[in-house]
């Protein structure tokens, strides 16, 4: 999504949690009728949690009749979008081709490489009716080596993951490995996302096996070492320490993370590079028109912010 004006979020308080490296309170702005948008990377402290760049949580919110979620075809470079929803639906259409809806439960994965244009809206019958909307938008950096190659769609339904149910714990594994089950989701970079549903009182073990980890609650209130931790927290962990997360009531939340990225990204509007001069460049080329159009969406467009 590339709506959100917003600046770095907030480190939060000291925990004394040894795991813990430190806690994220992410920048929300709402975007009128209740519509919310939480950006938890990138932040002061933690521009990057392995490939991952941004990570916005938006919603969970209900669009009247009448309304819906209008973004405008845009830009990308350098990194792949990663759209998870747990409430309603949107309609992606890029400059491939591409014109699909995803909805709870799926996976878009989009490849900018050396450039893609999208747009993410309502469909005209849910617009009519109002719908739900909650979700995930996150980035991920790709390697050095691979961040000019070629624009890529990929989408993922829910029947593809794995998803390990124990006594009061489901986790849907959806990028990468967790607990012996893996993705088909194929990556460029060492990634792992899971989607973690803890009924209150049971535990899960969050190995060290990912050199970068962080988790962000979506729901309830959760325990680590005897720290508790509300909705709407990034916790980034330290590197190498096996902990457990106990449910302290009914829990939702993700873990995130991955190898570490191979050197610093800069971030500027919709695009990520290993370089300043390959960012000027996508700058001037949207503002010039040499990006190719959205296909089905090609009148309107988000032109290049001035700053």
């Amino acid at each position: 999504m590339s709506f959100f004006p917003g600046q770095d979020p907030q480190a939060g308080d000291a925990y004394s949690c040894d795991a813990i490296a430190h806690v994220v309170v992410p920048r929300t702005v709402d975007l009128g009728d209740g519509f919310a948008v939480r950006r938890a990377l990138p932040s002061a402290r933690s521009r990057m949690v392995g490939p991952f760049v941004f990570f916005d949580h938006f919603g969970p919110a209900e669009f009247r009749a009448g309304t819906g979620l209008d973004v405008r075809p845009h830009p990308h470079i350098g990194l792949s979008t990663v759209t998870y929803l747990f409430d309603g639906e949107i309609v992606h259409r890029d400059s491939l081709g591409t014109a699909l809806a995803i909805r709870p439960g799926e996976i878009n994965w989009m490849t900018a490489g050396r450039g893609i244009v999208h747009s993410e809206r309502t469909d005209g019958a849910l617009r009519t009716s109002g719908s739900p909307i909650h979700g995930l938008q996150m980035w991920v950096a790709l390697p050095a080596a691979s961040e000019e190659i070629a624009p890529g769609f990929a989408h993922h339904d829910t029947g593809e993951f794995p998803v390990i149910e124990d006594g009061g714990k489901t986790v849907r594994v959806v990028v990468g490995s967790l607990y012996g089950a893996a993705s088909p989701v194929p990556v460029l970079h060492e990634t792992m996302f899971g989607d973690f549903v803890l009924k209150a009182g049971t535990s899960v073990p969050i190995d060290a096996s990912h050199e970068e980890r962080a988790i962000y609650i979506l729901d309830g209130i959760i325990d680590i070492a005897g720290d508790k931790f509300e909705p709407g927290r990034l916790l980034v962990f330290k590197p190498g320490d096996r902990l457990t997360v106990t449910a302290a009531t009914d829990a939702h939340f993700v873990l995130c993370g991955g190898a570490p990225m191979d050197g610093p990204r800069h971030i500027w509007w919709n695009f990520v590079s290993s370089r300043k001069d390959r960012i000027e460049q996508a700058k001037a080329d949207w503002k010039a028109g040499h990006f190719d159009k959205v296909l089905g969406d090609e009148i309107e467009f988000i032109p290049l912010p001035e700053k």
